[in-house]
Order: C-alpha cells, then sequence, then structure tokens
C-alpha cells in the first residue's frame, strides 16, 4: 500500500485549491440556502457525482449520455440561477468582501446558527389584536434565510420589532397594509413585499391569495408565514409549504421558537 501512494505528492497549491473550492462552495451554499434553488443545487451535485461513478465504471452508453447533458447544462444553470449569480458576483464586487469574510474562512468559525434574539412576545401581542378586530395580515419570521429577493420588492423599514408599529401597518385602508411584512433577526425588514403564489392544489378554495402567498414562500425557503385572516380573524400558519389553520396564540409561540431551532 505505501508502495502504491508513493506517486501521489500533495503540494502547496493543492491545499489552498481545496480551500479555495470549500469557501466557494461555502459562499455559494449560503447564498442558496432557504431558496427553492438550494434544491436544485443539490440535484445537480447528485447528477454530477452520477456522472463522474457511471464514467469510473466505464459505462459507455450511459456516461455519454450523462456526458451531453453536463456539456450543455452549464448554458442551463446561467439561465436557471441568473438571479443567485449576479448577486453572487454583486458579493464578490463589493468594497471590503474579503475582510467581512475573513473571520469566517477557517471552517470552525462557521456559524450555522441563527442569533435572532426574536420578540415573540410582542408578535404574538399583535397578532392576537389583529385577530380580534379582524384585520388581515401577513407576517414572515424568516429562519437562516434574509429572504432579500422579496424584501427588495417592498418599502424597506428596517425598525425593531413592536407590536404597536405592527398593528399600525396592517391597520384597514393605511398605505402599506397590502403585501406581507417580513421579520429578519428581530427587525421589521420591510412591508408591502410581493411573495410568490402557490400553485399547490391542496390548499382549499376558501384560503385566497393571502394564504397561497403564504403557502408559497415556505415552499420556496426555510420561512415561518403567519396569516390572520379578514373575514373570520382566525390565525393560520404555513411552514414548509404545509398550511395550518385555526391556531390559537398558545400554539403560535411553541411553532414560532420551534421554526427558529
Amino acid at each position: 500500500m505505501p508502495e502504491m501512494l508513493a506517486f501521489i505528492e500533495i503540494k502547496f497549491l493543492d491545499i489552498l485549491d481545496i480551500l479555495l473550492v470549500a469557501f466557494l462552495l461555502y459562499e455559494l451554499y449560503n447564498l442558496l440556502k432557504g431558496t427553492v434553488a438550494i434544491n436544485i443545487f443539490f440535484g445537480i451535485v447528485a447528477f454530477y457525482l452520477l456522472w463522474k461513478l457511471v464514467t469510473a465504471l466505464e459505462m459507455k452508453l450511459l456516461g455519454e449520455i450523462f456526458g451531453a447533458f453536463i456539456s450543455v447544462g452549464f448554458i442551463a444553470l446561467i439561465v436557471v440561477f441568473q438571479p443567485e449569480i449576479r448577486k453572487f458576483l454583486l458579493m464578490l464586487g463589493t468594497p471590503g468582501f474579503i475582510q467581512k469574510k475573513r473571520s469566517r474562512f477557517l471552517f470552525w468559525k462557521f456559524d450555522f446558527g441563527n442569533e435572532s434574539n426574536l420578540d415573540i412576545d410582542k408578535i404574538l401581542l399583535a397578532c392576537n389584536n389583529l385577530s380580534e378586530k379582524k384585520t388581515g395580515a401577513l407576517i414572515i419570521i424568516t429562519n437562516k434565510s434574509g429572504l432579500e429577493q422579496y424584501v427588495n420588492t417592498g418599502d424597506i423599514i428596517d425598525a425593531n420589532v413592536s407590536n404597536g408599529l405592527i398593528e399600525n401597518i396592517f391597520t384597514k385602508n393605511a398605505p402599506l397594509h397590502d403585501g406581507a411584512m417580513i421579520i429578519h433577526h428581530n427587525k421589521i425588514r420591510a412591508v408591502g413585499c410581493i411573495l410568490p403564489v402557490s400553485s399547490s392544489k391542496t390548499i382549499p378554495a376558501m384560503y385566497g391569495l393571502r394564504h397561497r402567498a403564504a403557502v408559497g414562500v415556505t415552499e420556496q425557503s426555510d420561512a415561518l408565514a403567519i396569516i390572520i385572516s379578514e373575514e373570520t380573524g382566525s390565525i393560520s400558519i404555513a411552514r414548509h409549504g404545509k398550511l395550518r389553520s385555526r391556531i390559537q396564540p398558545t400554539q403560535l409561540k411553541n411553532i414560532i421558537l420551534e421554526n427558529l431551532e
């Protein structure tokens, strides 16, 4: 065995190459996590590994078929990941990018947690009051993904979470009550945000666009959506593309805590 491995030489540039690839993959994962694009990314990685396995086993026919897909796949990737590629290139071109990321370059300093310090009680109080007044609302509580692609469709607020502010924004006929509110790391990031509408046939017909938008954003991210019906005042939640109705305030707190874990 030592004689068989004697020809393998590991140079400094090889180690640097591996570290740079790992760093780029990690940043790409951060860019895509919490979106539907991350599932496409994992699917592409799985397909590439399968192609390599087929090639190593010298299965020529399958290898040629998979190779044909791989050869034209890069063009398809540019189309599918156009928004993410643009965002990634903008991130690389941002001044001070290296300074911002150097403390996270070492693997043991990577932070996979979600230190949001979310003031859940204020959100619960606002939801309870809106429910009693039968005021419609759609509140999105992010997890690991900041949902910047949807934040940018609304009006940026960047205010601390406040039950009074949440209630005022969703007051009927208020200028910003339409659309969704996105809360990230105890900040009301934006209001009036436009979300993708789910086309799932499992959503009961009695629910409107507000509920479908809540399901839609949770189909494509790890966020939690809280919906308050304008007709009945009932509270519903959407998570992982699933809708649950008639949620009690006592249940809601546990659901939010569970989503942030």
